[in-house]
């Protein structure tokens, strides 16, 4: 039980399929609700690649009901958060509003979905804004040599498929392509709507009944997408900028598997923290990187344990040594009992005091009933978590950094590192 109160989610689903799930914190005067959609770039063929994330933004375009500024103006007049964002498996439409501002915020992103319009002009608009994500992404080489990872990683599937699209992909969508997309992905068996904060759950059911029932699905159904274990690769990229740019991946674990926490306790002592053996002895001890961490990214069946290191051209093949060197101690060695025990500490602090913010509730809710089909208690994750043993953290990191590993390189000199 944390902070006194068991707190249990309320669940309802309507006819067409769409779920409804909320978790009461009454004594907060603000809630957070969000509509999570199936749709991400892990369900795009290589031609609609960058397709779940244009959409995201025309859905903030006008509908029949409002004008561009008119959204604009009710988000701003709301006083909250009003925003979303497009990952591998899902795309999130979300508020933050005080609680009396609930209704309002539930039906501005219920027009936003069901009544958007997907005008030429603004469709433009958007794929010259989209055009210039991408190529800040291209100068944003921590950004890109994690895509680069991806891709050496699981190699021409549609999980290493970047979320913002390229270039060639973005240039050749159209507005079919658009209206063709949320026919297949936007579907109400395929979405979950989810609260956290203060709410009437009466009203809550009663509004959603109002707004979504009338939602059906049209068109053919989301595909079924499987990733599949491939040889890992080194991938270079020379690029001319200071700093060389290094990322490992190591076979991790899937969203919801039982090694989750686990990864997360060795993963802090590897790379994940600043007591970590990679931040001490790189940064600290040698100077050697201004930036160097690891950190796990579960998906769906799959995940890879990712290792960042930015250091300049000079220091690459030193900075390897000692990423190699401290990965094949903490393999060997284990972790000692003191790390273990931080580690473990800082794992079950860290989600306590994340329960303390609407946002983080939803969102731990929305995307795990979508992604895994349940919910789970505090109460649930906190006896996970101490549940946790030594030996067993031990073998599982041995495990992992063990595994054959991919590497993405980018920067000048790129081609020179031995990985």
């Amino acid at each position: 039980m944390i902070g006194g109160t068991k707190r249990m989610c309320e669940e309802f689903v309507l006819s067409n399929g769409l779920r409804v799930v909320a978790e009461p914190i009454e004594n907060f005067p603000s809630v957070s609700v969000g509509l999570w959609i199936g749709a991400g770039s892990m369900y795009e063929s290589a031609e609609e690649n960058g397709l779940s994330h244009f959409v995201e933004h025309i859905l903030f375009k006008s509908t029949e009901r409002r004008t561009t500024k008119d959204i604009a103006v009710e988000m701003d007049a709301l006083g909250g958060q009003v925003n979303a964002f497009t990952a591998k498996e899902c795309t999130c439409y979300y508020a933050k509003v005080i609680a009396e501002h609930l209704p309002r915020a539930m039906d501005l992103l219920c027009d936003m979905l069901l009544n958007a319009r997907v005008d030429e002009a603004e469709f433009e608009k958007e794929r010259g804004v989209i055009l210039e994500e991408i190529a800040m992404c291209e100068d944003t080489p921590e950004d890109l040599v994690f895509e680069l990872l991806m891709l050496a990683h699981y190699g021409d599937q549609p999980v290493a498929r970047p979320i913002l699209g390229t270039e060639a992909s973005v240039s050749a969508l159209t507005r079919e392509h658009i209206t063709n997309y949320m026919r297949r992905m936007y579907r109400p068996e395929c979405a979950v709507l989810a609260l956290a904060g203060n709410y009437n759950w009466n009203e809550v059911v009663k509004q959603a009944e109002a707004l979504y029932g009338g939602w059906q699905p049209t068109g053919e159904k989301r595909p079924l997408i499987e990733t599949n274990a491939v040889a890992p690769r080194v991938m270079r990229r020379k690029k001319d900028i200071e700093q060389l740019h290094l990322c490992l991946g190591f076979p991790s674990c899937g969203i919801g598997a039982a090694d989750v926490y686990p990864t997360a306790v060795f993963n802090s002592a590897y790379g994940g923290a600043m007591s970590s053996r990679l931040f001490q002895t790189i940064r600290e001890e040698r100077g050697m990187a201004y930036s160097v961490y690891s950190y796990p990214n579960p998906m769906s069946g799959t995940g890879v344990l990712a290792v960042y290191a930015g250091t300049s051209p000079e220091h690459a093949s030193e900075v390897v040594r000692m990423l190699n060197e401290e990965t094949k101690k903490l393999a060997e060695g284990g972790l000692t009992e003191k790390e273990f025990k931080q580690a473990k500490e800082q794992l079950l602090s860290g989600f306590i005091l994340g329960q303390e913010s609407t946002s983080s509730r939803m969102n731990a809710i929305g995307r795990r009933l979508l992604l895994l089909g349940d919910t789970q208690t505090d109460e649930d994750v906190v006896e996970k978590i101490r549940g946790i043993t030594f030996e067993g953290v031990n073998a599982l990191a041995r495990r992992v950094l063990t595994s054959p590993r991919s590497a993405a390189i980018v920067g000048n000199g790129a081609e020179d590192v031995e990985i």
